[in-house]
């Protein structure tokens, strides 16, 4: 260590080395990127701007909305400035930075769906409680607990990534600063890293999946006990775009962060990554958008006033 020199700043690689590869990937991601915001800022002021939308289930989507756009806002705009940048680096302690703000948003996102759950399981499983344990002190303290938990395990992950030194190869074959990569360019031990790493994804992530998957159990037990095929098509219908969105989330997310690394490769590690950080943030209010009747006629009236004032 003490030959050695310090690492001040790390390469990205990106997605490719090819220059019209490149300005290619640059007009995509960015389109994906205007879409996200348009899109996830459309849905927020739609649910602000229709008081048939002032319930739980539709105060989460705003919350997801609003994720969605810091989510992607961590990623996106740094990834974009690398396609077309000369020098394609990032100091130190910028790419710390990244790892804790996608460790922040990407907790609580799944936090933020498993309340998404909750609600749908108290809107059919009880109905008749709904409006007790879906008050709005409950959606508040559900949503500062998300926040709360998610800084939690970002300040966790990160305070300890700090401790790690980098002396040796400083090229990192991504488009983010994602922690399982910056482990790889350690010069000290990463196993207390890793340990903690996975043990806090297995903690945080599968006892929100849980919560989630325990959920819908109950919602679809309930649901296929419904007499009428009109009033199960319709409780489902309530459900479809939260399973999507969930599916999407979890499985690309969970795959990344917990497959041994015997199977990792670097078209797999961005594949995986895009999904889950830069396509599911845009997805999201589109699928909403589509499943969901009264989020279609709600974003319907809000392009229409936009469209008046023109």
């Amino acid at each position: 260590m003490g030959n050695q020199t310090e690492v001040t700043e790390f390469i990205i690689l990106g997605l490719s080395n090819d220059p019209q590869m490149q300005i290619f990937l640059f007009m995509v991601f960015s389109a994906v990127y205007l879409i996200t915001l348009l899109a996830n800022m459309v849905i927020m002021l739609a649910i602000r701007a229709d008081p048939h939308l002032h319930t739980p289930m539709y105060f989460f989507l705003s919350h997801l909305s609003f994720v969605d756009i810091c989510y992607s806002s961590a990623i996106v705009p740094n990834m974009l400035v690398h396609f077309v940048a000369e020098h394609k680096t990032i100091s130190v302690n910028s790419c710390i930075a990244q790892v804790f703000f996608i460790f922040l948003l990407a907790t609580n996102e799944i936090f933020i769906l498993s309340a998404m759950a909750y609600d749908r399981y108290a809107a059919i499983c009880a109905p008749l409680r709904y409006m007790e344990r879906m008050s709005k002190g409950i959606c508040v303290q559900l949503v500062s607990g998300a926040w709360a938990i998610s800084f939690f395990h970002a300040l966790l992950n990160t305070v300890f990534t700090l401790k790690l030194h980098f002396c040796g190869p400083n090229q990192i074959s991504h488009f983010s600063c994602e922690l399982p990569s910056l482990l790889h360019l350690s010069c000290t031990e990463t196993f207390t890293n890793q340990v903690l790493l996975l043990t806090s994804i297995l903690i945080f992530g599968s006892s929100s999946f849980l919560f989630t998957l325990i959920s819908y159990i109950h919602i679809i037990s309930t649901i296929l006990r419904i007499q009428s095929e009109e009033g199960r098509h319709k409780a489902f219908s309530t459900c479809s775009s939260h399973l999507i969105v969930v599916g999407l989330f979890y499985v690309t997310g969970f795959l990344q962060y917990t497959k041994p690394s015997s199977v990792s490769s670097v078209v797999l590690d961005e594949m995986f990554s895009i999904q889950y950080s830069i396509l599911t943030p845009m997805l999201n209010p589109i699928i909403y958008s589509l499943k969901n009747k009264e989020v279609k006629t709600a974003v319907g009236k809000t392009l229409g006033k936009f469209k008046f004032l023109k």
